[in-house]
């Protein structure tokens, strides 16, 4: 899916090396159920993993050109109720040096929404935010998203508070 110079394509292993580096920027980890620095290891095995299970999609995010986040789909049900989970994150510290966070973010977001709805013709998609994470709530509710009853949980040893989020077809904002 492409527009205005923001493409997502399948991710390759050209492509894991910066997705483990984004992936463990402070800032995202902040965000993160996982909030402990992932080992290489740990990334090779989870990568073994998504790379051939049908259920699930990584895409990287790529900003006139250069590759700058990535975008999960995962317990995609493609038969039936057509549904599938998603997260995504971004090169945190190269977008802010660039002055393009904000921009990136839209745009990720809007590419993800369509990959998911026109792509993957989804009914519903689903994903989580944590609680304290008010920037990201804000958005979804941009997006449409709606937020299901929260739940605590515990992660990495940190008690976070989890909110499902969910967005139905008829329901996306469309350009």
């Amino acid at each position: 899916m492409e527009s205005e110079g923001y493409v997502l394509r399948e991710a390759t292993g050209d492509d894991v090396h910066l997705m483990l580096s984004w992936r463990n920027q402070e800032t995202n980890r902040q965000v993160s159920k996982t909030c402990h620095e992932i080992t290489p290891e740990e990334h090779a095995r989870w990568w073994s993993a998504v790379r051939t299970d049908p259920t699930r999609r990584v895409l990287t995010y790529l900003r006139d050109g250069r590759p700058c986040g990535v975008v999960t789909f995962f317990d995609l049900r493609l038969d039936g109720s057509r549904t599938g989970s998603w997260g995504f994150y971004l090169d945190a510290e190269g977008l802010a040096e660039r002055g393009e966070t904000l921009p990136a973010w839209l745009a990720v977001m809007r590419e993800a929404v369509d990959y998911a709805f026109d792509d993957l013709a989804l009914d519903r998609l689903d994903g989580e935010v944590l609680g304290h994470n008010t920037v990201v709530r804000q958005m979804n509710r941009r997006f449409r998203f709606v937020e299901g009853t929260p739940r605590q949980e515990i992660s990495d040893g940190r008690e976070i508070t989890v909110i499902p989020i969910s967005l139905e077809r008829a329901n996306r904002r469309r350009r």
